[in-house]
């Protein structure tokens, strides 16, 4: 069985630094990279390339509403076709510094608020596919499993990859539980790693304790989370030792 390791990247910018993205690139197959909206800057989204690079992991664009302040974690109201600029904005950012360092991106990953609203919104996501449609070479976009923008982007014609959040609690709909939550957010490496092995075999529990049903083709670990590098290392080790390999989703997603 192959399935991807995605975390989010690159997010830190200036003085400020956000994320374990060293520890994590070292046990993940893709990153999502962010373009300076919510976070990142120039200088962060090169260097974070030039290191995913250098470890064999495949980057992708990870673009947001323009939220720097609130770390692109607020809703905003924008129109279809706005939501298609920003996103091909971003992509574009981002591309720049992969083509300078002879990277191919691989996949769209939106981030935060705009990922979370596209999951129920129709007209926000088909933005947010035509956008990345708009900017080619086949990239893949990713979202929650059934969601509207999985439909967006098949109905544009783009690869899809269904996504599962390891470290995140679930509602009884497959939707994430509110970051504002208390049990929001999952810390202990060992838990870590069964959800992800639940997720393997489609099937994880939710904050109520009910099991539902979740395909996925990449699992999200954030590189964020408090002990992130343990959580990702604890998680890669699990998955191999039953024999499921961790492969970039480039290679298996059509």
């Amino acid at each position: 069985m192959m399935i991807d390791l995605n975390s989010d990247m690159g997010e830190s910018y200036g003085a400020y630094t956000i994320g374990a993205d060293d520890e994590v690139l070292r046990w993940v197959t893709s990153a999502n990279v962010a373009c300076g909206w919510h976070g990142g800057d120039p200088s962060v989204m090169r260097r974070t390339v030039e290191r995913a690079k250098e470890l064999e992991v495949r980057i992708g664009a990870h673009p947001s509403y323009p939220d720097l302040l609130g770390f692109g974690r607020r809703v905003m109201q924008i129109t279809r076709q706005e939501a298609r600029d920003y996103i091909l904005y971003q992509i574009g950012a981002l591309r720049a510094f992969a083509k300078a360092l002879g990277v191919a991106l691989q996949h769209v990953k939106p981030h935060g608020a705009i990922y979370n609203a596209a999951v129920k919104d129709r007209e926000l996501s088909l933005g947010i596919a035509e956008g990345v449609a708009d900017a080619g070479e086949d990239l893949i976009l990713v979202g929650l499993p059934d969601s509207e923008l999985v439909r967006a982007g098949r109905e544009v014609g783009l690869r899809v990859a269904r996504e599962a959040f390891g470290d995140r609690a679930y509602n009884e709909d497959g939707t994430l539980v509110s970051r504002k939550i208390a049990g929001s957010l999952l810390t202990d490496p060992d838990a870590v790693a069964e959800r992800v092995l639940g997720f393997t075999r489609g099937a994880v529990k939710a904050i109520t304790g009910k099991e539902i049903r979740i395909e996925a083709d990449t699992i999200c670990l954030h590189g964020d989370t408090p002990g992130a590098g343990a959580i990702a290392r604890r998680v890669r080790e699990r998955m191999e030792a039953v024999g499921i390999r961790p492969t970039a989703m480039g290679e298996f997603v059509r």
